[in-house]
């Protein structure tokens, strides 16, 4: 009869029996047992009896009894047949018995015993006769000495009351085919009853996901025998090998690792079945979880399901949870009000009535001219503000100014959200048409000069950017410079050319211009100095020009005239270069060919005699009492970076970054510091950091600028890696091509762009910062990012190569750089090239080595950062063609969708450092030990995938096929067989680059994606 045995499994509550399988029971017996007995029977009147009795339930059973307990030094010996121990390490053997209590015998001798030894025997073979084994303990194991609980003695009605004991005992290890079971009495009265033999094993189980097998108890009552489980179907391992112990007593302990049921399928009938999902529910990851009812306007179309797709018209976007109701677009906003005040508008809408079940609705300005020409209406020019910006507007209303006087517009307002970009359909939108007032004229921002004398200065300027109707006439008023404003004297013209006559000769005189119209006077442009000659420069160009004269002189009046001209050419010449005057480097040049009309020209602060002259100019002194400073947020290079509050007399209280001057400075230091904010003050964009004012006469000398919450642009993009949709990266791109396009016209070369030196605010507005390495190349720096190329310092990952070997800055090598930034931001903040040392950077880059497209990277912004890196600066585009660029593909969401595909090798990383190098290993085995994968050695060896040109070729059916079924080692393998793919590309071109250099076929073609501006031949 089996007893049963209770055990708990964790983590799983399951109760389950022990198994014991018997061995030997006497209580089974038919007929006699027929067990060997020393003394032989009948030989003496103390050997074992076999007879018949009665169990405890009246059943007829055979047992052993002896009793002879008056003669001293007993000494029998009862002995089983022999038993086959079937695979059982650790015997179990149950013991019932009585044995008469020695005080109720009448004149027993002390040498009565109330106990009796069991001992056991191995042997290969049933070979034991009467005389061998011997009856002695060794070859006999003793096992234990056998006491009685109770015993029974006589009772007064003249019948004996038999007491049974029960009594278990186990011994081990046993490795032989069978053994002998021995009980020798030494002097008791007692009768051995039954007698059970058996072993236990721990049962068949499914627990914690998977299947055990019956499994054999150790040979020690303490040994735990290591079973390994088998996930039950559609279950898989997490993290360990799962395993059990089965102990000594067959019971199952310390559970190891689990099976979960895969994605698509949930746990059933208490965790032992692992079901597909049903139609219409899913489940997207390993888990106990329960399979969940597909969310709102999606479906499956299968069971099994890990995801429910979202059925026509509704989408979901990547960060969307797989839970969330598939949404669609919005409805168009409503009821969109204009306010026109001259070439400005307030526009305000009411939000979609339908929101498309999103909560990230936000709202883009498409602005349209319609000035009633034969082309109809057209999309506005970079000119045309918006406040906050055009596009991704979370409030309902916007600022615009800066459009056309008398002219028709038409502003479309779109809604879009998270899943517009996934729509086939251009968002819905609502219109308004506005026509735009008089307004006065725009700043005139060119002007020049013609020509001087020693009291005269001729000047010109082009015509206002928007003349917002007809000029009527210019005023141009001027000053000396040592003289005050309240001073100025003023001229009209009704061209754009004027002599100012009357004026001292060697002085510098500061002039400005503004044009009037029916509305009204503009604004005066920008303050710019120049210089009638001095006497001595007067005659001296005289005497120069004398010697040609008279030898002109016979050639008549045709001849006289060129002489003429020639004089006022030299004159002006001389004017511009004469080395000696203390603003002749700050005079500005003009050339209409390379100028836009009417757009103000930087003026390098440096070129000042005195530069705290060009701070006074550009930047506007703040009393230090405004500036409250709240938290240090930064160390810059010349003090702590600050944030704070800016306070301004009948302003609004504003958020501002404040850099300090740390004290102890030089005076090459202060100038050094305030340079930056000579430049800055010259700018006014949306997109480049806008300066606020200085203060330079209390202490610390401070630089306060607008606060940007989001800090740096690559440290923001690690931060949030993966968090926005392709347009929102696009539009932070587009801001920063705006911002450059800016500082191009104004012929400022930035020298540093990169997402380092790109601020974000709130909005993820990106602007255009850092404006000191401009006139810093040549300080010394610890920074590795600037390496020392020529005598200066550059930022080599970011720079174009004419600028590293020939110090060329251009705004060409700005468009460069910004190709760097447009990888930076699509990599979500990635190190340009990685490891890669800066020298090995510049070897690549002579290659004609270009970055690789990062992850999910559009094909059309790869081509475009390809477009950047032209080789010959002058093919590449300028940043008005750049933004033109981005702009379209913000109008044109699907032109974003479109990745170059992997078998082309673009996705494929260059020089990608975190794969381990195929070409230093000799063999697969020791590649696939370097990438952690060792454990498929034979899989790989038995499949012929032996050498690495095979190897390179996998895919991911032949890695299916080699037995690789975890979804982590499918994934590590085909990324290092990818990486191997294109290190060997990129071997056999250079080997192509070292034959051409050594005159031999340049027709060889070359399958590395990245060379002749990533067009694979």
């Amino acid at each position: 009869m089996d007893i049963l045995w209770m055990l708990w499994i964790v983590p799983a509550v399951t109760v389950v029996t022990a198994v014991e399988e018997t061995l030997m029971d006497s209580t089974t017996a038919t007929a006699e047992l027929g067990w060997t007995v020393y003394p032989v029977s009948g030989s003496s009147d103390n050997s074992w009896e076999e007879v018949s009795g009665y169990d405890e339930n009246m059943n007829t059973i055979r047992t052993y009894q002896v009793c002879n307990v008056f003669d001293n030094n007993q000494n029998n010996w009862v002995r089983t047949k022999y038993i086959r121990r079937r695979g059982a390490q650790r015997i179990h053997v149950e013991m019932k018995f009585s044995v008469r209590d020695c005080s109720s015998i009448p004149n027993v001798p002390g040498s009565c015993k109330e106990t009796f030894n069991l001992y056991y025997y191995e042997s290969d073979a049933d070979t034991a006769t009467r005389t061998s084994p011997a009856w002695m303990e060794n070859p006999w194991i003793k096992v234990d000495t056998i006491a009685a609980d109770e015993s029974f003695s006589q009772v007064d009605l003249g019948g004996r009351v038999m007491k049974i004991n029960t009594e278990v005992r186990s011994f081990g290890p046993v490795s032989r085919s069978g053994f002998y079971l021995a009980f020798q009495d030494y002097g008791g009265c007692m009768s051995l009853i039954a007698v059970r033999v058996f072993y236990r094993k721990c049962p068949r189980i499914i627990t914690n996901g998977a299947l055990f097998q019956e499994t054999l108890s150790g040979a020690e009552s303490t040994s735990l025998v290591a079973a390994r489980g088998v996930c039950i179907p559609n279950a898989e391992e997490v993290d360990v090998p799962i395993k059990l112990y089965c102990n000594g007593d067959g019971e199952w302990m310390v559970p190891i690792g689990r099976c979960m049921c895969k994605s698509g399928n949930e746990a059933v009938e208490n965790g032992t079945v692992c079901r597909a999902c049903a139609s219409g529910s899913f489940k997207p990851t390993q888990g106990d979880e329960s399979c969940l009812q597909c969310p709102i306007n999606s479906r499956t179309t299968s069971e099994g399901a890990i995801n429910c797709v979202c059925r026509n018209g509704y989408y979901r976007t990547d960060s969307d949870p797989l839970q969330m109701p598939c949404t669609t677009v919005p409805s168009a906003p409503q009821t969109v009000i204009s306010s026109v005040n001259e070439t400005s508008v307030m526009l305000e809408w009411t939000p979609p009535r339908d929101s498309g079940g999103r909560e990230d609705v936000v709202f883009n300005i498409i602005c349209k001219s319609c000035g009633g020409g034969r082309g109809g209406c057209t999309r506005c020019g970079d000119n045309v503000q918006f406040l906050p910006r055009q596009l991704g507007l979370t409030e309902s209303r916007v600022y615009i100014s800066d459009l056309l006087a008398h002219t028709q517009y038409t502003f479309e307002v779109q809604a879009v959200n998270g899943v517009s970009d996934q729509s086939p359909y251009s968002p819905q939108y609502a219109s308004v048409n506005i026509t735009t007032n008089q307004a006065a004229p725009s700043t005139v921002s060119i002007m020049h000069q013609v020509s001087r004398t020693v009291d005269s200065i001729t000047l010109s300027w082009s015509q206002p950017d928007q003349p917002n109707g007809v000029i009527l006439d210019y005023e141009l008023q001027y000053y000396e410079k040592d003289q005050s404003e309240y001073n100025s004297t003023t001229v009209r013209s009704q061209t754009n050319t004027v002599v100012i006559r009357g004026l001292r000769p060697g002085s510098i005189y500061v002039f400005q211009v503004r044009a009037r119209t029916v509305a009204g006077f503009g604004r005066y442009s920008g303050k710019l100095y120049f210089q009638t000659m001095t006497e001595e420069e007067y005659n001296t160009s005289i005497q120069e020009k004398l010697p040609l004269i008279i030898g002109s002189a016979a050639a008549g009046l045709v001849f006289l005239i060129a002489v003429v001209v020639i004089i006022i050419v030299c004159n002006r010449r001389r004017g511009f270069d004469r080395a000696d005057s203390e603003y002749t480097d700050k005079l500005q040049h003009y050339t209409s060919g390379h100028m836009t009309p009417g757009m103000k020209i930087y003026i390098d602060p440096f070129t000042y005699e005195d530069p705290n002259e060009a701070v006074r100019e550009f930047a506007k002194e703040i009393d230090i009492t405004c500036v409250k400073i709240e938290q240090v947020i930064g160390a810059g290079e010349f003090g702590e970076v600050c944030s704070g509050n800016l306070r301004l007399p009948g302003k609004r209280e504003m958020f501002v970054a404040i850099k300090t001057l740390k004290s102890g400075y030089t005076e090459k230091q202060r100038r050094d510091f305030l340079s930056e904010a000579s430049i800055m003050g010259q700018f006014d964009h949306p997109n480049v950091i806008r300066l606020e004012g200085v203060v330079t006469k209390s202490s610390p000398v401070m630089i306060v600028t607008e606060f940007m919450e989001n800090g740096s642009l690559d440290s923001f993009l690690r931060q949030n890696d993966g968090q926005f949709t392709v347009i929102q990266l696009v539009g932070m791109l587009r801001g920063i091509a705006s911002g450059m396009k800016y500082l191009a016209d104004m012929n400022y070369v930035h020298r540093d762009l990169a997402a380092r030196n790109i601020l974000v605010n709130s909005n993820l507005v990106c602007k255009v910062s850092d404006f000191g390495l401009s006139r810093f190349l040549e300080d010394d720096t610890s920074d590795p990012t600037y390496t020392s190329a020529l005598g200066g310092k550059i930022p080599i990952r970011w720079t174009a190569p004419e600028a590293i070997q020939y110090r060329k800055f251009t705004s060409a090598s700005d468009v460069w750089s910004y190709g760097i930034v447009m990888w930076e931001v699509m990599s979500y903040g990635e190190r340009p090239y990685w490891d890669m040392t800066n020298q090995d950077v510049i070897n690549a880059i002579e290659q004609d080595y270009r970055l690789p497209p990062p992850m999910d990277c559009p094909s059309a912004l790869h081509q475009l950062m390809l477009d950047c890196w032209q080789k010959d600066r002058n093919n590449r585009p300028k940043f008005s063609q750049i933004v033109n660029n981005l702009d379209k593909m913000i109008r044109n969401p699907n032109s974003l969708k479109a990745m170059t595909p992997l078998s082309s090798g673009v996705h494929l990383p260059l020089l990608d450092r975190s794969i381990p190098d195929f070409s230093s290993f000799s063999t697969v085995d020791e590649w696939l030990d370097a990438i952690k994968m060792g454990q498929y050695k034979d899989n790989f060896a038995s499949a012929d995938f032996t050498t690495f040109d095979v190897v390179s070729q996998m895919t991911m059916d032949d890695i299916l096929r080699v037995g690789v079924t975890l979804a982590g080692h499918q994934k590590k393998i085909l990324n290092s067989v990818q990486m191997m793919r294109a290190q060997m590309n990129q071997i056999q071109s250079v080997e192509v680059h070292a034959m051409r250099r050594q005159g031999a076929d340049s027709r060889q073609p070359t399958r590395l994606w990245s060379q002749n501006h990533g067009s694979q031949t």
